[in-house]
């Protein structure tokens, strides 16, 4: 229902969603559907559908694809715009797809302005358009995501040569030599991409130790990718200042006890997300925050207003928009369902780098199964190594390995990183076993198609490299 009053208009709406997000946008096609009113609120018109396919995880995921295709005698920067504007006609079209596959719902009504909570049941949007709204509902969900953090390290924000990892996706301009402040796994995708595209990458990782929450011998397998690409990495550096001369900068760094100094033509912070929820007046809505600004919810996903759901990034759980996609299915169940499905019911979680080779993670890692108390054994092969995995050798990549990690009594695995041509889906395969309970000795002698990237699941999970001796032998 819409009424007007001489300066804003209102609607009333049985759901409302702010943001348009995987989780908001599903959670909000869904129950159009079922025959609820929805009204969702979007902040900005190039967001529609969220993060991923705008800004994050799919036009990342064409850049990796096409840093891959350049060759030697492509001139790097006409190449490297080539392929920013290829990706960025992806992103539209996906922009476009999602904003139309939601307002072709005939009772979701897609507004597009900055919401602000004045009561636990309404906001008040600042139109793009310039007008006003306020909007009530019974329900609402809040789907705002994260937004890239900046260290407060002496110059970096007010550099001009700063790009944060959207600005760096669509500009057409490549850097000759790129500062990536961070070892995590943002900046491990974008020293592999701008690496291979042509710049000169060099990665700073505040920790002593590379990828600290990798095995060690899984970190090391990646740091000679990396190094054999070219990307230089340095640990233990703790960035102090950043100077800006006319044509470039320079990052000013310690490591190893030393000053050291790092001119480049681009600094790309890539040291983690925090929850979008500064300016959206949760305070008024009686909506309780954590510390990072995260909202607290339950493992329904309710906020400490039952009637107000939290999905995706914004509640601080894992920052994956398959994880926003599981959330919407949580909220759906509350809403429309039985109400049983929790987030305690995800269990093991995958998660690809998409460097190149990949690597793909899910469970636990070695270290993290002996301090759960389990007696393991460890199967690792270097992809160069095994042989039913042909697809490797006839896509010329067999650089990497697969390491299983499994549970010596009970035969069922715990975990596996998978670095290697393929990983991103046969991470999923491992999940799937991880989830249900499949032994490794299933996993082994299942039949596979041929030739494959998972048929070397008959191989690698049979290396054992070590096994722990059983409880009260050393």
């Amino acid at each position: 229902m819409t009424a007007n009053t001489e300066d804003q208009q209102h609607l009333s709406a049985d759901v409302l969603v702010v943001g348009f997000g995987k989780g908001g946008k599903t959670a909000a096609r869904a129950l159009g559907g079922a025959g609820k009113t929805v009204v969702l609120v979007e902040e900005s018109a190039r967001m529609y559908g969220g993060t991923c396919p705008n800004v994050g995880c799919v036009p990342s995921k064409g850049m990796v694809h096409h840093s891959r295709k350049r060759r030697p005698q492509d001139d790097p920067q006409r190449f490297y715009e080539q392929s920013v504007d290829k990706v960025q006609d992806v992103r539209e079209f996906m922009r476009q797809g999602n904003y139309d596959g939601l307002t072709g719902v005939e009772s979701v009504t897609v507004v597009t302005g900055k919401a602000v909570f004045t009561d636990p049941h309404t906001v008040a949007v600042s139109k793009a358009d310039g007008g006003r709204l306020t909007v009530t509902a019974e329900t609402v969900l809040v789907n705002t995501g994260s937004r890239p953090v900046v260290p407060d390290t002496p110059g970096l924000r007010a550099s001009r040569f700063l790009l944060t990892s959207t600005e760096l996706l669509e500009s057409r301009h490549l850097p000759q030599r790129l500062a990536i402040i961070g070892g995590g796994y943002l900046g491990l995708e974008f020293a592999a991409i701008y690496q291979r595209f042509g710049s000169r990458v060099t990665m700073l990782a505040r920790g002593e130790r590379f990828l600290p929450r990798a095995d060690a011998d899984v970190a090391e397998a990646v740091r000679t990718i990396l190094g054999g690409e070219g990307v230089t990495i340095v640990t233990g550096a703790q960035v102090r200042e950043v100077r800006d001369g006319q044509d470039d900068t320079t990052v000013v760094y310690d490591a190893g006890g030393t000053e050291h100094t790092l001119t480049v033509d681009a600094v790309l912070p890539a040291t983690g997300r925090v929850p979008a929820t500064d300016g959206l007046g949760l305070e008024s809505a009686g909506v309780r925050t954590a510390k990072d600004g995260a909202i607290e919810v339950d493992e329904h996903l309710r906020t400490s207003q039952p009637h107000i759901f939290a999905l995706g990034d914004v509640n601080g759980g894992p920052k994956f928009t398959y994880i926003s996609l599981d959330d919407s299915r949580i909220v759906l169940d509350q809403l429309l369902g039985e109400g049983q499905r929790t987030t305690a019911d995800r269990g093991a979680v995958p998660n690809t780098v998409f460097m190149t080779p990949p690597l793909a993670t899910v469970g636990l890692t070695e270290q993290e199964a002996r301090a759960a108390g389990h007696r393991i054994k460890v199967a690792r092969e270097n992809v160069e190594d095994i042989l039913a995995m042909p697809r490797a050798y006839a896509v010329e990549e067999t650089r990497g390995l697969m390491k299983f990690v499994i549970d010596a009594d009970t035969d069922l695995i715990l975990g596996a990183a998978l670095l290697s041509v393929d990983a991103q889906e046969l991470i999923n395969t491992v999940t799937l076993a991880i989830r249900h309970r499949i032994t490794a000795t299933e996993l082994r002698n299942t039949i596979y198609t041929h030739p494959s990237s998972t048929e070397a699941f008959n191989e690698a999970p049979r290396t054992i490299i070590h096994e722990d001796p059983p409880t009260g032998q050393h």
